[in-house]
Parts: C-alpha cells; sequence; structure tokens
C-alpha cells in the first residue's frame, strides 16, 4: 500500500484490547509503544506478535529490527 505525500504513519505500539463476554470491545490500552517517534514520523521497529510464556511475561516480536523483546513484571 503506498503512503501519500503528508499522510502520518500509525500503529507501531502493542495495544491490550478487553472484550465483553459477547466479544465486543470494551477498552483498548496502550500496552508498549516508542517504535514510532511521532513528530519526525521516524521508525526504529515493527512489533508484530506478542507470545505469553508460562511465567506470565511476555515475547514482541519486532520484524523490521529483526529481534524479540521479553516483557516480565517484578514487584
Amino acid at each position: 500500500m503506498a503512503v501519500g505525500i503528508g499522510a502520518k504513519k500509525s500503529g507501531y505500539e502493542v495495544v491490550l484490547t478487553e472484550l465483553d463476554n459477547s466479544g465486543n470491545v470494551t477498552e483498548q490500552k496502550v500496552f508498549a509503544s516508542g517504535w514510532l517517534d511521532e513528530a519526525s514520523q521516524e521508525v526504529w521497529g515493527r512489533p508484530v506478535d506478542v507470545q505469553e510464556l508460562p511465567d506470565g511475561s511476555l515475547l514482541i516480536s519486532d520484524d523490521m529490527a529483526g529481534c524479540i523483546y521479553r516483557v516480565s513484571y517484578s514487584k
């Protein structure tokens, strides 16, 4: 798909989408961002897929940077 002159890029973030019991979207929250500089429109990565590991951490694949990020939580 061609991007028109002056068109702003979108995406480049991982979003948490909450659903109700019927499968309707009730809320969306940005979980991880930073792959796109909004001001300059410079992109340094592109998150593609998220997988959860048994310990609750998340793997986020980035097919532009060619890497996988591991996100974990500690108290």
